[in-house]
């Protein structure tokens, strides 16, 4: 009897620590701007209002049948909230709460953070280099203004 609570006991302390263990490699999700309004309400309605991004997936989808799935993919790198990346953006049908660029494409998945509320899961000092650059390069401008009728209202 003592050796068999020993070894339950021992079980226990090993299937807790596996998946202590196995729960820090689970990787952070995309769960889109919505999850952020009930505790930064003031940030989400400034951001929805004032921010062209808000809304950019529309000047998207008005413009896909005329674009290439190349110019596509270009597009939707930049105008929605994590594609190519896991669980991010796959089509505004399948992900349609994530079809824009929201909080996320500049704080990261927002998972962790929106079910603990702890800040230290979430990116909150960001590198304008690492965060801005990516979208804001010199490339992605003079394409733009390249084809302004083909991105027409987009910015």
């Amino acid at each position: 009897m003592k050796y068999m609570l020993v070894l339950v006991s021992a079980a226990m302390v090993l299937f807790l620590g596996l998946g202590l263990s196995l729960g820090d490699t689970f990787e952070k999700e995309y769960v889109g701007s919505d999850a952020c309004m009930d505790c930064h309400i003031e940030e989400y309605e400034n951001f929805m209002e004032y921010a062209s991004k808000s809304n950019s997936d529309e000047n998207v989808q008005l413009m896909l049948d005329k674009l290439t799935p190349d110019e596509q993919r270009e597009c939707y790198e930049c105008h929605t909230t994590g594609y190519g990346e896991p669980g991010g953006f796959i089509s505004f049908e399948d992900t349609p709460e994530l079809g824009h660029a929201g909080c996320e494409v500049c704080h990261g998945p927002g998972s962790e953070h929106a079910f603990t509320g702890d800040p230290h899961l979430i990116e909150a000092d960001l590198n304008i280099e690492e965060h801005c650059a990516p979208c804001h390069d010199d490339e992605r401008v003079r394409n733009i203004n390249y084809k302004p009728l083909l991105y027409s209202g987009a910015h």
